[in-house]
């Protein structure tokens, strides 16, 4: 095998990102299919197959087995980073409390919604400021009203609303970690579909949220957007009764 064959899964990675970068994938699209991305880019598929299991690695892409609506490859987020890889990696390793990683979004999030909505109070205060763009928000929200998601798919696509809103307020440290979390964030979320008395009406419940949070924002209301946020996160982690039991 030569370099260049060794090196054939980058150029694959190379293009895929680029088209995230610049718009041409965008959140909830699916790839290509494998023997399409192969013979545009003159790669082999095995090449295909190493550059979208980095990108699974990485948080932006999730796959599936089999054929129909949601199989192959997905996006599910953008590009991140290295450190939230790293961090993701370290979420993995220790298996940090689910109460933890609650209580880690409550600060982070809260603040985030509310800085959001400040700058969109400031943007109007101020026309020479910038609103914070939130176009990625709403890709995601309209991305959930799709018919037919199963829970892991909405529940994906939840995650990734919560982590555009990091990315809109620009903290690249905040960005940094909420991508870390993500991981952890789904797999506690996944865990308490069980425990819910109704997904049809918990699915919608946060549809329904996760836009008065960003109404919210929008109204440049900061502290309805902090506390909109707050009752999002402790509600669902309180309904699928994932707390200690209460004496």
């Amino acid at each position: 095998m030569t370099v260049d064959d060794r090196r054939a899964w980058e150029t694959v990675l190379a293009h895929i990102e680029n088209d995230l970068l610049w718009g041409r994938l965008k959140p909830g699209d699916r790839l290509p299919g494998e023997r399409a991305l192969a013979a545009d880019l003159g790669v082999g598929r095995s090449s295909v197959r190493e550059a979208i299991r980095v990108l699974e690695v990485l948080g932006l892409v999730r796959t599936n087995v089999g054929s129909g609506p949601t199989s192959g490859a997905i996006i599910v987020a953008l590009p991140g980073g290295g450190m939230s890889a790293l961090m993701r990696l370290q979420v993995a390793a220790q298996g940090f409390p689910v109460a933890d990683i609650v209580k880690t979004r409550l600060v982070l999030e809260a603040a985030v919604a509310a800085e959001l909505a400040e700058a969109v109070l400031t943007a109007a205060l101020h026309p020479d400021t910038a609103n914070p763009d939130l176009g990625r928000c709403v890709q995601w929200l309209t991305a959930m009203d799709a018919p037919g998601l199963s829970e892991d798919e909405f529940l994906a696509l939840d995650a990734a609303f919560h982590l555009s809103l990091a990315e809109a307020c620009g903290n690249q440290v905040v960005i940094a970690t909420m991508a870390g979390l993500r991981n952890a964030i789904e797999g506690y979320a996944r865990a308490g579909v069980a425990r819910l008395a109704s997904w049809p009406d918990t699915s919608a419940r946060l549809r329904a949220e996760h836009r008065g949070i960003l109404a919210a924002i929008e109204a440049a209301d900061p502290a309805g957007a902090h506390s909109l946020v707050h009752a999002h996160i402790s509600g669902y982690y309180a309904e699928t009764r994932l707390t200690a039991p209460a004496h």
